[in-house]
């Protein structure tokens, strides 16, 4: 069976998160969205964890997996999948005296470098890769130039690509050619713009999470799906005050300081993988599918300054009773179907299915912008 699996997410004991990401929420918007697969976020956190327990097995058919994200001494973050809460367990046991925040963070900050956490998963059998990997802050391309300067002698079981990639950034590296990429929300809420803004398309044999990570051990990936890169807020190299965009020779040229206003240029996602590709070749991937949110195509097609507002709901609630999910309208369901409940949505679902939208690429922090050509 083919199943959406959107494999990390927050709670509310991360920061920045909010206080909606309760386990009923997120099921709730899970059926809405047409997420089949869903992480649990912050895994290592106790408190959560006691929160899942209700929703184990009443969980309206969404197969949970437990999921957490982990800052390493060097501040890059990993992303750790598991079959059972218990492995975690066993992961924090090993960690003890290498943290102080189990308690207190969802997103834990531990005291060891990536090839001794990557080791750790492997031995209470969890699965564990670089999280959002090419994102200038907190991430594997951050601060190496190869998987193994980071992780030593473990292998990572996958790649996340984060919000400001797609698989062509990652193809032509050497060393990822036989690693899966994932492509994964890292939703702060539960609201349908952010959880599943990004997903995997998979199979599976029997819904349970052991399956979930087995087909991601052999790449039963059928599709990645994910923003335009360009939507990404640190696509581009730009200063992160201002967001004025630049090249990598004016960046050098102006030694990473913007000249407007002093802010600091942060060298974006789409220059930092040119520099990683560099002599590569290209190696088969999934496809993988760009999308827009539903509520941000209709947030832009009412010109409303929040896709929250009720007629961007109104109109969002009339396409998921039509056709079942936000998925399958942003997918499955023909573009004529969807113009008899909404013309304007339909046009800018058939403009990016078609590849045919203007695109004005994000940097420095800012996220990019479309238009229909």
């Amino acid at each position: 069976m083919r199943v959406n699996a959107d494999l990390h997410i927050h709670s509310p004991y991360s920061m920045a998160v909010s206080r909606f990401m309760k386990p009923e929420q997120l099921l709730a918007s899970c059926v809405n969205k047409g997420i089949d697969v869903l992480g649990t976020g912050d895994a290592l956190q106790p408190d959560w964890q006691k929160c899942w327990q209700l929703y184990m097995e009443n969980n309206d058919g969404v197969i949970i997996v437990p999921q957490c994200e982990i800052e390493d001494k060097k501040r890059v973050h990993h992303l750790v999948l598991a079959e059972d809460f218990a492995q975690f367990d066993q992961l924090r046991d090993l960690m003890a005296g290498k943290c102080k925040s189990f308690e207190t963070s969802g997103r834990p900050h531990v005291y060891l470098n990536g090839e001794e956490i990557a080791a750790f998963a492997h031995e209470v059998g969890a699965m564990i890769g670089p999280a959002h990997a090419f994102t200038p802050w907190t991430a594997l391309y951050a601060y190496f130039d190869s998987v193994p300067a980071c992780y030593g002698n473990e292998k990572i079981d996958f790649l996340e690509l984060g919000l400001s990639a797609d698989s062509s950034y990652g193809e032509a590296i050497p060393d990822l050619c036989d690693v899966p990429f994932l492509t994964n929300s890292d939703a702060h809420s539960p609201n349908p713009d952010k959880l599943g803004r990004e997903f995997n398309r998979i199979r599976i044999r029997h819904r349970r999470a052991k399956d979930v990570l087995n087909a991601i051990k052999k790449t039963d990936i059928e599709m990645n799906v994910g923003f335009f890169p360009e939507e990404g807020k640190y696509n581009r190299t730009a200063c992160t005050r201002c967001f004025t965009q630049y090249n990598m020779d004016q960046a050098v040229q102006y030694r990473w300081r913007c000249p407007s206003d002093g802010g600091i240029i942060k060298k974006g996602v789409f220059d930092r993988s040119g520099e990683l590709s560099k002599g590569g070749t290209s190696c088969p991937r999934p496809p993988y599918i760009h999308a827009l949110p539903l509520g941000q195509i209709i947030q832009s097609v009412v010109g409303a300054s929040s896709p929250y507002t009720k007629k961007c709901d109104a109109i969002y609630q009339s396409l998921i009773n039509a056709f079942n999910n936000e998925i399958a309208v942003l997918l499955d369901v023909p573009v004529h179907e969807i113009l008899v409940i909404n013309p304007k949505v339909a046009e800018v679902i058939s403009a990016f299915r078609s590849g045919t939208l203007n695109l004005n690429s994000g940097g420095g922090g800012k996220y990019g912008t479309f238009s229909i050509r």
